[in-house]
């Protein structure tokens, strides 16, 4: 079997992102009111790793199906996350001033017009997975992955209010492992949850598939803690340090930046071992699990 660490993730990578962009741009192209539209292609358009669709393409790739039929559907969940940094970037919420190195969507267009962007993009985002060119024609999948994505959305929310009435307090890494799971997690494993559904796994690669997704979602967190306290604002796109400044939990600022580093890397083998009975038609996924654990080198 191929290794993953000879895959060229950085060319795969490439080739699904614009053709990702390709498809937000088509979903987003027009409507009325214009502004509306205007601030929700602003956001969506941004920029942004493609992270979460890229794992819908590359679950379904590693269950043998097309990737490409599955395209719209893997960009409902981009919608949703892009509407979940306009509301986190928000007075009420992180207030940020930079998201993607431009400055977020309240202070171009005005804090009503960026929450009601965010809702827009969250709505929308349904219509993807129910379009034609969703993917499968098998009702009952499309409704499973419609399930999947509100239930994610739901709890992607449940972290963010945990996230904000723990700001200040002593946290203890329940609480801790439950926003993370929940604020960050859930869409990345929705994004996997949804490719399974569409890409037609059985019980025993949904199961895998799964507990592929968790452990990802969790070292993605780690990740992004650690970079936001070693990192600068032009490295990041975004403000960094302001969660800690904000008195808020994270993986650094409980265990310290070593322990931090060792959870890390001690995820990233959990996630990489659920993996471990498939063949080279995974290495994406395994490939992508390296980058998330490396990027902190």
């Amino acid at each position: 079997m191929p290794s993953a660490a000879t895959f060229d993730l950085p060319t795969y990578w490439q080739g699904w992102k614009e053709a990702v962009d390709a498809e937000l741009a088509r979903l987003v192209a027009t409507g009325e009111p214009a502004r509306l539209w205007e601030s929700m292609r602003y956001s969506l358009q941004a920029g942004g790793k493609r992270i979460r669709p890229l794992l819908c393409l590359a679950t379904v790739e590693a269950l043998g199906g097309q990737a490409h039929e599955v395209l719209t559907a893997a960009c409902a969940v981009e919608l949703i996350h892009t509407q979940s940094l306009i509301h986190d970037d928000l007075p009420a919420m992180d207030n940020d001033d930079l998201r993607r190195g431009l400055p977020t969507n309240h202070r171009v267009f005005g804090e009503a017009q960026a929450i009601l962007a965010g809702d827009a993009l969250l709505a929308w985002a349904f219509t993807a997975l129910t379009a034609p060119t969703a993917g499968r024609d098998d009702p009952r999948s499309r409704l499973a992955a419609l399930d999947e994505l509100a239930r994610a959305t739901v709890a992607m929310i449940a972290g963010q209010v945990v996230d904000i009435e723990s700001e200040g307090k002593a946290v203890g890494p329940e609480t801790l492992s439950f926003i993370h799971r929940h604020k960050t997690g859930a869409l990345i494993r929705a994004a996997v949850r949804i490719g399974a559904l569409l890409g037609a796994a059985d019980e025993r690669q949904a199961q895998a598939l799964d507990a592929y997704a968790d452990a990802l979602g969790l070292a993605f967190q780690i990740a992004d803690d650690i970079l936001d306290s070693t990192r600068t604002a032009e490295e990041l796109g975004k403000t960094p340090g302001k969660d800690a400044a904000a008195g808020k939990a994270t993986y650094v600022t409980v265990f310290g930046l070593d322990e931090a580093r060792r959870r890390l890397d001690q995820t990233t083998e959990e996630c990489l071992a659920t993996l471990g009975g498939w063949g080279s038609e995974a290495n994406p996924l395994r490939a992508i699990a390296r980058y998330v654990g490396a990027q902190v080198q």
